[in-house]
């Protein structure tokens, strides 16, 4: 199985996470990027802080990878980090690579990480406002946090 996943105190530099897809059998490359956004539900963000049980986490992503590969085939290569910490607007807070002979399953296994990733990974967010207060966020898949 060819995955990798890493959760990190370290910036996401995409054009390092990039170099890591070199397998030649492969035509597709699917890549998704979180980034912290200026402005959540009406509240404008400074900051964000990110906290994980480290050890389940990877384990968390360990297991999402390898559904994925039992999905969508063995031959993937994949790549997932999260960065922990306090991130900035405009920083990357998660990565996620996956390459594949063909891009349906490249798409698929990409947009199916994220999502299961959102859901049962044991991290924690806070994110910070320009107005002085902070609240932690609750993890959600696509669309649910939207009023």
């Amino acid at each position: 199985m060819s995955f990798h996943c890493e959760i990190t105190k370290e910036k996401i530099n995409t054009s390092d996470f990039m170099i890591h897809f070199k397998n030649p059998l492969h035509g597709a490359l699917s890549t998704f990027f979180g980034i912290v956004r200026e402005y959540n539900l009406g509240k404008q963000v400074i900051s964000i802080e990110y906290d994980a049980f480290v050890p389940l986490t990877r384990k968390c992503f360990e297991t999402l990878c390898t559904e994925v590969q039992t999905q969508w085939g063995i031959d993937l290569q994949i790549i997932v980090l999260h960065r922990i910490g306090r991130l900035f607007v405009g920083d990357i807070s998660v990565a996620i690579g996956v390459s594949s002979m063909h891009r349906d399953e490249s798409f698929l296994a990409s947009r199916y990480l994220i999502e299961e990733l959102k859901k049962r990974a044991p991290i924690w967010k806070k994110e910070y406002y320009a107005h002085g207060t902070s609240e932690w966020v609750k993890g959600h898949a696509l669309c649910q946090h939207r009023p």
